[in-house]
């Protein structure tokens, strides 16, 4: 229907003005709150959306625009995240208790992440390589924020990894990293989980079993975090801090690895780009610390929030 993301920009901007016309809505200061976007399922309608994050529940953003941008991946393709600026005022659609949460992004055309990039991490492992270590997940791997993580029955080296997540908003293809954070859309928490004794084998081994990536629980759009090397991360499993750090103490930052990444792989509105945990992995402690089933983890970043998953 729409063949170019400019048609569907002005179909979008047309549908925006009648609606507030229609409703007499008054859109408040972008700046008087954090603007996050969350992806969602309504079990009572057997539906999946997107909208916009409120204390009382969220926006129903996909419902408004309906086929045209069902989700998340969509609007990120085909318009700007400028434009729902028309829908922030409005109260909330769906009330909490009635949303599970899915992955920000459900289905990521590439995730690629980014080991041992954080000082004490590189330490641990005695990792010596200059060049970012990637590898890849595939999106059936990733769940939303409050579903169940899954500990594979072959393991009992279950990790946690705590981190950055960063949401492609613009193309990007061979850019430089003096301009590569105009391409990010927003960044979120990241629940690496990790079977060890796969992992040490290969890495895409022990990152990519069903169930064993969470997301989420939202996006924090980038202009609410223009320096994403000045936030706390931490993790906590069963109520104890094992993982805390800063995203200053990044080997690689955002913008290089997306500088990295892009200069061979054209980079889409919807990908995603993890970023490396910390050090502090239950692989690395006297005695090792791994998780399992009941065991609660919980992801925190500085201006984002709080993912938090129970172990099956």
């Amino acid at each position: 229907m729409y063949q170019t993301r400019y048609d569907f920009h002005r179909y979008f901007c047309y549908s925006a003005r009648q609606f507030l016309v229609k409703h007499a809505v008054i859109t408040r200061n972008h700046h008087e709150a954090v603007m996050q976007l969350c992806s969602f399922y309504l079990p009572e309608q057997g539906k999946k959306s997107f909208g916009i994050v409120k204390a009382q529940g969220v926006v129903d953003v996909g419902m408004r625009l309906g086929k045209a941008c069902p989700d998340l991946k969509t609007f990120l393709t085909r318009s700007s995240l400028a434009d729902l600026t028309a829908f922030e005022a409005m109260p909330a659609d769906h009330v909490w208790s009635t949303v599970q949460f899915l992955p920000v992004i459900e289905q990521p055309g590439k995730v690629f992440c980014v080991g041992m990039n954080y000082a004490d991490k590189r330490q641990e492992f005695a990792a010596t390589l200059d060049a970012p270590t990637l590898f890849v997940r595939f999106a059936d791997s990733l769940v939303g924020h409050e579903q169940p993580l899954q500990k594979p029955t072959t393991t009992q080296e279950f990790d946690y990894e705590g981190e950055l997540a960063v949401i492609i908003g613009q193309p990007a293809h061979q850019v430089k990293a003096e301009e590569a954070l105009s391409a990010v859309a927003g960044y979120s928490c990241f629940m690496d989980a990790t079977v060890r004794d796969m992992q040490f084998t290969w890495f895409t081994a022990g990152k990519n079993w069903p169930q064993t990536g969470g997301f989420g629980p939202w996006m924090t759009t980038a202009d609410e975090i223009p320096d994403p090397q000045q936030l706390t991360i931490k993790t906590v499993l069963n109520g104890q801090e094992v993982q805390n750090d800063t995203t200053g103490s990044m080997v690689h930052p955002v913008a290089n690895i997306i500088e990295y990444v892009s200069a061979f792989s054209p980079l889409s509105p919807g990908d995603v780009i993890i970023t490396g945990s910390p050090g502090g992995v239950g692989k690395k402690r006297t005695p090792p610390l791994f998780m399992f089933s009941g065991d609660v983890v919980e992801v925190e970043i500085e201006k984002i929030g709080r993912l938090r998953h129970t172990i099956a």
